[in-house]
C-alpha cells in the first residue's frame, strides 16, 4: 500500500521522514565493533557516507529530532584526517576533489545549522569547510583548459586527466556558502572565478545545462555530455547563496536560468535521473544523485524566496511520487528509485534510493525553519581562514605511493580513456555509464 503524503501537513511530512530516516540509519555500520566510523559497507564509496551525514544534519534541522547527531559528529570527526581537511590517508588511492568536497559541504551544513562544534581542541565545522576550500584552491590548475579542478587529487589515480563538473561545482558551492557565512570577498571572487571558468570552457551551457566534464588531455575540447541532477543541484545552491548576499541581477539571472534548465530532470513535476533511470542503468553512485538536487532545491527556496513558485511544484510532485514508492522491506519504509513511473522496479534498495526519497520529502519543511545562519546572524562555529594550508599536511608526497600503485593507476587510466571515446555523445549512445564512475 502506497504511503500517502500530505505535502501541506508538517506532521505528515515529519512522520514519513522519521520512518525513512530510521531505514537509512540501518545502512550505516561505522558505529559497530570492528567497523570504521564515517564509512559505509561495500559497495558504497567513502564520499557517500559524507553525503549521508549531511542528510542527517538536515533531518535534525528540519524536524528537531537529534537522535542521529552523536553518530554524525563521531563519524565526521573520525574522517577529518591528519590535515584537518577530510583527506584521510586510507582514502589516498581513490580520493577525488569531489569526494573531499562532499565531506566539506557536510561540514558547511553543520556550521550553517548550528551543530555544536566538536571542541576539545578539534577543528570547528566552519574551519573544516574552510580547509577543504583552501586545499582545493591550491589545486586550481591553469596548465590545461585555462583553469579548473581535476577530478582526482593525485596524479597516480585514474581520472586525474579529467576535469569534471561535480568537482568544480562542489568547490563553487563551498566558496559561495563561505561567502554567505563570512562575507569575505576572497570567497566571492573564487565563486565568480569558478562559474566563469566552467562557462568559458562549456561545462555550463548558455541554457544552463551542466555537462559531466571534459578532458584535460586535449585542453577541454572533448566532453562527456551527460547531465546529472547533482551537477545542477550544487550549482543551484551556490548561485542562490551568491544572489542572497549580492542581490545582483547577474546572479539572479544565473539562478533563474539554472532553475529553467532543471526541466530536463522532471516529468510532470516528478524528478528523474534522466541519463540512467529511463533505461534502468543507474549504478550505486547515481542512485543517490537526486538526493542532492532535492537538498539544494529546499536550500534555494529558503535563501532566494522569489524562486519558490518555480521550485515548490517540482519539490511537492517529486515528494508525493517518492513517498508512494517507500513501501518495501521489513519496515515497509524502503524506497524505490523510480518515482515517475509508479510501477517500474528493479528490486534494488540502498543508501542512495533511501537518501533521495528522504531528502525530497524532508525539504518540503523549508518554510518551517530559519535560514542558514551566518557569522553575523547567530553562527557559533569558529572561523580559521588559513585552515588546511599547512604544506606539510595538505597533500601526500608522491614518493609515498608504491610503484605498483602508480603503474596500476596509469594502466587503468589508459583503459578508461580508450573505452570512453565512443561514448562521448551520450544522447546518441546506448550506454548510460558516465566515464570514470567508480563502479
Amino acid at each position: 500500500m502506497a504511503v500517502r503524503l500530505d505535502v501541506h501537513s508538517t506532521d505528515s511530512i515529519k512522520s514519513i521522514a522519521n520512518g525513512l530516516a530510521q531505514d537509512l540509519r540501518q545502512y550505516y555500520t561505522g558505529d559497530r565493533e570492528g567497523h570504521t566510523p564515517g564509512t559505509l559497507p561495500e559497495p558504497y564509496y567513502w564520499w557517500e557516507c559524507g553525503a549521508m551525514l549531511n542528510t542527517f544534519i538536515g533531518y535534525w534541522h528540519y524536524t528537531g529530532d537529534d537522535q542521529y547527531n552523536s553518530l554524525t559528529m563521531q563519524a565526521m570527526e573520525h574522517q577529518i584526517g591528519d590535515s584537518n581537511a577530510f583527506m584521510p590517508a586510507n582514502q589516498t588511492r581513490s580520493l577525488g576533489n569531489d569526494d573531499q568536497a562532499f565531506w566539506g559541504m557536510a561540514a558547511m551544513s553543520a556550521a550553517e545549522n548550528k551543530l555544536p562544534d566538536l571542541g576539545k581542541g578539534r577543528p570547528s565545522w566552519l574551519s573544516l569547510a574552510q580547509a577543504v576550500f583552501n586545499t582545493q584552491k591550491s589545486r586550481w590548475d591553469e596548465t590545461t583548459c585555462g583553469g579548473g579542478l581535476r577530478w582526482q587529487i593525485f596524479f597516480f589515480n585514474d581520472g586525474y586527466d579529467y576535469k569534471n563538473t561535480i568537482s568544480n561545482g562542489c568547490f563553487f558551492n563551498i566558496a559561495a556558502r563561505l561567502y554567505k557565512y563570512l562575507g569575505d570577498d576572497t570567497y566571492s571572487q573564487w565563486a565568480e572565478r569558478i562559474w566563469d571558468w566552467e562557462t568559458s570552457v562549456g561545462l555550463i551551457t548558455r541554457d544552463h545545462y551542466f555537462f559531466d566534464g571534459a578532458w584535460a588531455t586535449d585542453n577541454c575540447t572533448s566532453f562527456d555530455y551527460k547531465q546529472w541532477t547533482y551537477n545542477a543541484g550544487v550549482h543551484l545552491a551556490g548561485a542562490a547563496a551568491m544572489w542572497n548576499v549580492t542581490q545582483s541581477d547577474v546572479w539572479r539571472n544565473r539562478l533563474e536560468k539554472t532553475i529553467e534548465g532543471l526541466g530536463v530532470f522532471f516529468h510532470e513535476n516528478v524528478m528523474i535521473e534522466v541519463t540512467c533511470e529511463i533505461r534502468g542503468t543507474c549504478n550505486v553512485d547515481q542512485r543517490s544523485f537526486k538526493a542532492y538536487l532535492a537538498r539544494w532545491m529546499g536550500y534555494t527556496a529558503i535563501v532566494a524566496p522569489w524562486t519558490r513558485d518555480l521550485i515548490v511544484p517540482r519539490l511537492r510532485g517529486s515528494a508525493i511520487a517518492a513517498a508512494a514508492q517507500c513501501t518495501n522491506g521489513t519496515s515497509k519504509t524502503s524506497c524505490n528509485l523510480y518515482w515517475a513511473t509508479g510501477e517500474k522496479h528493479d528490486g534494488s534498495f540502498g543508501v542512495g534510493e533511501q537518501m533521495a526519497a528522504l531528502e525530497v520529502i524532508l525539504n518540503l519543511l523549508y518554510p518551517t525553519v530559519a535560514g542558514p545562519v551566518t557569522h553575523d546572524s547567530g553562527g557559533i562555529s569558529h572561523s580559521q581562514p588559513d585552515a588546511g594550508i599547512d604544506p606539510t599536511h595538505h597533500s601526500f608526497p608522491r614518493d609515498s605511493v608504491r610503484l605498483s600503485d602508480k603503474i596500476g593507476g596509469s594502466a587503468l587510466t589508459i583503459m578508461v580513456l580508450v573505452g570512453t571515446v565512443a561514448g562521448a555523445w551520450w544522447m546518441l549512445s546506448e550506454t548510460d555509464e558516465p566515464h570514470f564512475r567508480r563502479e
